[in-house]
This record gives C-alpha cells, structure tokens and sequence, in this order.
C-alpha cells in the first residue's frame, strides 16, 4: 500500500431531508400541485447543502441524498407509466409479525409514510425530464468541491417488483423484465451524466422475509438468482465498473431474526454485474459476517463497501472501531479493494429516520475517521 493510498469512504444515498423538501414531497406524492421553479429551488438547494455536509464530514464518494424521492423504490410512480395508487395491504416483515406487541408500539409511535403504487398497465419509462432535473442538481452541487465522485441511487428491478404489487403482466418474470426494461432508461441516464450509478436491491437479502416469507431458503435462493438476472440483462450496455449494488435486509430497528444468512445467498450477489457491493456489516445481525465473505469466492473485479456504520441507532461509533470492521475486509481483498461505507441510508423515506440529523453528520465523521486510522496501520505494516 503506497503512502498515497487512502481507504475511501462512501454511504448508501439517503439523507436526511430538511422540513421544506420532505413538505414539497409529500405534496407531490399526494398528487397536489406543485411549482415546477419552486420544486427546484428547494430540492436544488438542498442537494447543495447535503453535499457540502457530505464533504465537511470527509465523505469521498457523496450523492444527492435522495432529496426528490420519497422513498428509494416508490418514486418511480412518477416516472414510469403502468402504476396506480391502490389499497392493496403493504406487506410487513416477517420478523415484526413474529413480535406484534413491539410492531404495534412502532406503528403507534409513527413511521414512514407512502402512496403504494400497483401494476395495472404496460410498464414504460415516461419523465425523463424528471430523472434529468435529478442530474442537474448533483451536477451543480459537486462543482468545485473536493469529491472522489458523485453517485446516484435507482431501484432493482425486484425491489420495485416488491415494494409495488402486479395486477397486470401475467408472471413475475415478465414484469421483472418490464421493470428492468423501463429502468434501463434511468440507469443510462445516469451513467451518462458521469456518475456512478447505484443499484439499490434489498430484494436480494430483505426479499426473503417480505416478498418470499412464506416459501423456503430454495425457493428465495432460486428467487435472487431471477432477480440478478433482470439486473445484469437492464445493465447489459454499462460496463460493471460504472455501477455499485447495495445489498440490504431491511433498514430498521427490529428483531431481524428471520434475515437470511449472508452464505445462502453470497454467491448469487456476487454473479450481479455492478462491481463494487455495498452490504450491512456493522448492526448486531450481521456484523459477524465478515467470516462469510472471507470464505466466499469473490471475483478480483469486485470491491467491497462494508456498511462500518449502524444508520439505525444514535450511537456514534469509535473511531477506532470502525478501524476494526474495516480490517475484516481488507484483510480479506486487501486494502485497494474496500471502501468504508455505512449499513444502509439515513433517510429511507422522506420526513423519516431513525437517526437523528445532527448525529448522521457526526457518525459519517466517524466513518471518515475510522478508515483514516485504517489506512494508516495498511501503510505501517507494508
């Protein structure tokens, strides 16, 4: 490892929103009349303020935050035709269901709110124009600041497929490709201004205790192996290098007993085409992971972002423990293949997160810290 070297830091997209976006998103999300200029300005300047808190923070790798989305997966209501709100019964983890007493007080005590959009037309990409406002933002939010790069988040195919149920195509393999298809136009998009895009897809690890809670660890492994496939066939033009995948099994504050072991589905993550796979390594489930990923064959092309940050409590990690979950992975790739990220966003849903937004600004300074410390004992021992 040269002098130079330093270990990169990043985080999953979301932020925290300020009170005017998350009003302006709410408002669009509920079909009201929105000021296409004012829009702009607020979500414009938001993205620029996320940024340079992003950078104030030492974060390398920063993102617009998600400002103009509600949510990670739903936004694209907006964007794609084929999609009605309907009242069809959201879906909750099976974990939450298996401790009722304690689902019921986190309902009680208020969570994310959205518009659940449903299949029931032909799946087309529509607004453009939105996906490219969204381009324009970061574009102008990162010029002149010191940054590594700039990403951008989009959905999977499957996540959408998860988070908005079918009533249209006739297989969830068709509608995975329609998905996939109309996706594509927004995946290129974003590639094409220059940034990194990244593949956001829960459905490969959350999808097994919401989407397949009632069918075997077979059936969901057969499941994800679907699942790659539409991503790999809608990223068929952009080359791996251009685009990162977040690997996620449901950011919130719950039991989390019912998450499939990382080893089931280790090797179907990795035949997904994006290079670089983002994943939680540092909440109380998953953070042991770190033995799998060392026993699992990991292609050389791939570069590992350990989520070294947990985004669903208010604890700012020690630095140096971030050091320490930062050496499981460069111990196993070595150091020029890892990236310091964080266990999922900060802000899911808009007006929603756990964590508080004064804390999320310190803990990603602590994420920048951590791998500064680890970087320094890499460049003493070679």
């Amino acid at each position: 490892m040269s002098p130079e070297t330093r270990i990169p830091t990043t985080h999953v997209g979301s932020l925290p929103r300020p009170q005017d976006v998350v009003d302006l998103v709410f408002a669009q999300d509920r079909g009201e009349p929105v000021d296409a200029d004012e829009f702009d300005r607020v979500v414009g300047g938001a993205v620029a303020d996320r940024v340079s808190l992003q950078v104030d923070a030492g974060v390398d790798w920063v993102s617009d935050g998600e400002m103009s989305k509600i949510g990670y997966a739903t936004y694209i209501r907006h964007r794609l035709s084929g999609f009605e709100l309907g009242d069809a019964p959201r879906a909750t983890p099976a974990d939450l269901d298996a401790y009722p007493g304690f689902r019921d007080r986190q309902a009680r005590e208020g969570g994310y709110k959205y518009q659940r959009p449903i299949c029931r037309g032909a799946i087309t990409y529509e607004h453009a124009d939105l996906v490219a406002r969204d381009l324009a933002h970061l574009a102008a939010a990162i010029e002149g600041q010191p940054v590594a790069g700039a990403f951008m988040n989009a959905p999977s195919p499957g996540i959408v497929a998860l988070f908005a149920p079918n009533e249209h195509y006739a297989t969830l393999d068709e509608y995975l490709d329609a998905i996939g298809e109309a996706m594509k136009v927004e995946y290129e998009a974003i590639v094409a201004a220059g940034f990194t895009l990244q593949i956001d897809a829960p459905d490969l690890a959350m999808g097994r205790h919401i989407m397949y809670r009632d069918r075997s660890d077979e059936e969901f492994v057969a499941g994800v192996e679907r699942h790659v496939q539409a991503i790999n066939t809608a990223l068929r033009d952009i080359p791996a290098d251009r685009v990162r995948m977040h690997l996620c099994w449901g950011n919130y504050e719950g039991p989390h007993h019912c998450d499939i072991a990382l080893d089931k589905i280790v090797d179907q993550v990795l035949r997904a085409k994006p290079a670089t796979i983002l994943f939680e390594a540092a909440n109380p489930r998953h953070e042991h992971e770190h033995v799998a990923w060392a026993g699992a064959r990991i292609p050389e092309d791939k570069v590992l972002v350990p989520g070294v940050i947990d985004t669903t409590t208010n604890y700012i990690e020690h630095p140096e423990l971030v050091a320490q979950r930062i050496e499981h992975y460069t111990a196993i790739v070595g150091p020029e293949r890892v990236m310091a990220g964080t266990d999922c966003g900060f802000g899911t849903w808009s007006g929603y997160g756990a964590v508080d937004p004064e804390i999320c600004w310190a803990k990603l300074g602590a994420l920048a810290e951590g791998a500064q410390i680890a970087a320094q004992r890499q460049r003493t021992v070679h």
